[in-house]
């Protein structure tokens, strides 16, 4: 008996702490997450800088400085609109002022050339950018650019 509550107890707690910690890193209580495709990785250094380096992971620039989140707040043919404020922002287009976020700060475009993005037409507002085939968040095929 007490052989098979302890591979019992194993076993619980296994399930346990994979469904609190997650499959592959993805934890089931991750906070302030947005939905995959809708942040882009991008070079910020300045209007100077020319790398122009866009990623859907952390990483570095061409130039050599870190690429830093921004939210994707709409695609407009191969560029992607970006709130400059964050990953974890919720802003939207000001509307009263297309070149800044609703937070205040500009916001910034970028070329998504070569990647997947939402084939839902022009109505769709999930703003997935993918650097592989796939599906997007609305459920829709992806494009590439």
């Amino acid at each position: 008996m007490p052989r098979k509550y302890l591979l019992w107890t194993v076993l619980v707690t296994a399930v346990a702490l994979t469904l609190l910690f997650g499959f592959g890193g993805n934890s089931l209580f991750a906070k302030g997450d947005k939905e995959p495709g809708s942040v882009l990785y991008v070079c910020n250094c300045g209007e100077q800088c020319k790398c122009n380096t866009v990623s859907t992971r952390p990483g570095k620039c061409s130039c050599g400085a870190d690429l830093v989140p921004m939210h994707v707040l709409k695609i407009e043919k191969d560029e992607a609109v970006l709130c400059t404020c964050g990953k974890d922002c919720a802003c939207k287009i000001d509307p009263n002022d297309p070149t800044k976020c609703g937070c205040g700060k500009p916001v910034k475009r970028v070329s998504i050339k070569g990647m997947y993005v939402c084939n839902c037409g022009a109505d769709c507002k999930c703003n997935t950018v993918s650097d592989k085939p796939g599906k997007c968040k609305c459920g829709g095929d992806l494009k590439k650019l």
